[in-house]
């Protein structure tokens, strides 16, 4: 057994999700045990020790690069058994603890570096995104209600799910916190007449989001401005905030559920959407947070509760969505690879390999590495909705 062979061995000691075989020429090497067997082939073996330096990184860096191409069963494989080896791999090694109250370090998100993160990844040009997103240009999980509904149909329903357990009535004004492209607001003010305030740090999705609402003959109705939630001053009767929770960091959490309690009226509520981990809290993946949410980190519900609890506001609903965000990223990357030459006529394939390996490992993610979307419902009162969850869908379609 060559050196390598024995150090893929240890690493992969008792995994018995699936194996990665490297190829180079007329070698191979093995990681993990059973099935589905994933085949990495590779520009030659030095591909393979880059990797092993720092798996989390340098596992999509070598693939932005094209220094290896995914055999049978494409990406979409090879990322299913590295996601599960990720996840059992922080599970086995000792200090993953320590790693993830070092990651904090990376999160502390004052309002500079806020802006900053978000225009790393919200800034580039907004027709990109019309490519591969729904017409309403929604970048966060749809609900798919039925299993036949399209993405649109899908994201129409996510938005129409938050009206109802925001409990909104005509005429109450509405916080919306990482507005992006305006979609929700739009979404709430034509079909539930409540007055929106969009807040957004990225200027991209501002200049989309007024041009529309100006559009649409909607700017009596909507306001959008480029703002921190921790600048905005006002009393709202409702908050809701879908995807941008993520954007935090943990170091901003109390601050975060301080000001959705300041900004809600007595008689309000709250609905905060956002990605959450099924598993204890954990570091992050390293590639993730360096090219596609600098600063960014995807919360336990045990993290989040915990600073809910110390708030003064009261969880009236916490719901989970288990595969809604991988059928999204399945239907996003669809769309993607239909317009692939566009982006690399546009961004080049380095930025095209980014992107594909960002959609399908984000997919993989969902379907098994344990993340899901919390749907995590707040007021200050008690008695302010309904005795059951029956609201919540008697006036689904």
């Amino acid at each position: 057994m060559s050196p390598m062979q024995m150090l893929l061995a240890a690493l992969g000691h008792g995994f018995n999700g699936g194996t990665l075989k490297f190829t180079a020429g007329d070698e191979a090497w093995m990681l993990g045990h059973g099935e589905p067997v994933a085949d990495i082939k590779m520009r030659d073996a030095s591909v393979l020790r880059d990797i092993l330096m720092r798996p989390s990184l340098r596992f999509g860096e070598t693939y932005m690069e094209g220094d290896w191409e995914p055999g049978e069963g494409g990406l979409q494989r090879a990322l299913e058994v590295g996601v599960k080896f990720e996840e059992d791999l922080e599970h086995r090694l000792k200090g993953h603890q320590v790693r993830a109250l070092l990651g904090q370090m990376m999160e502390v998100n004052n309002p500079l570096a806020s802006q900053k993160n978000v225009e790393h990844h919200y800034n580039l040009d907004a027709e990109l995104y019309r490519y591969f997103l729904d017409e309403g240009m929604f970048y966060s999980c749809a609900y798919f209600e039925r299993p036949d509904m399209t993405l649109e149909q899908a994201q129409q329903a996510k938005c129409a799910l938050i009206a109802r357990k925001l409990n909104l009535k005509p005429g109450m004004r509405v916080l919306d916190i990482g507005c992006g492209w305006g979609g929700l607001a739009i979404h709430l003010a034509t079909h539930h007449g409540v007055h929106v305030t969009g807040i957004t740090l990225s200027s991209e999705q501002l200049a989309v989001a007024q041009a529309s609402i100006e559009k649409l003959g909607l700017t009596g109705s909507i306001e959008f401005r480029l703002e921190d939630y921790r600048k905005t001053v006002g009393e709202f009767d409702a908050i809701v905030s879908v995807g941008m929770f993520e954007h935090v960091g943990r170091p901003q959490y109390r601050t975060f559920f301080k000001r959705v309690r300041e900004l809600l009226k007595q008689d309000g509520t709250a609905l905060i959407h956002t990605i959450g981990r099924l598993t204890p809290p954990g570091a992050g993946n390293a590639w993730i947070r360096k090219y596609i949410f600098p600063g960014g980190y995807i919360p336990a519900a045990s993290e989040m509760t915990r600073v809910v609890e110390a708030s003064d506001l009261l969880m009236t609903d916490l719901e989970i969505w288990r595969l809604h965000y991988a059928e999204t990223l399945a239907e996003w990357n669809r769309r993607f690879q239909r317009t692939r030459e566009h982006f690399h006529d546009k961004l080049g394939e380095r930025f095209c390999r980014m992107w594909e390996f960002y959609l399908v490992a984000c997919e993989s993610a969902f379907r098994w590495g344990g993340l899901c979307v919390f749907h995590l419902q707040l007021t200050k009162e008690l008695e302010r909705l309904p005795l059951t969850r029956n609201y919540l869908y008697e006036d689904a379609g």
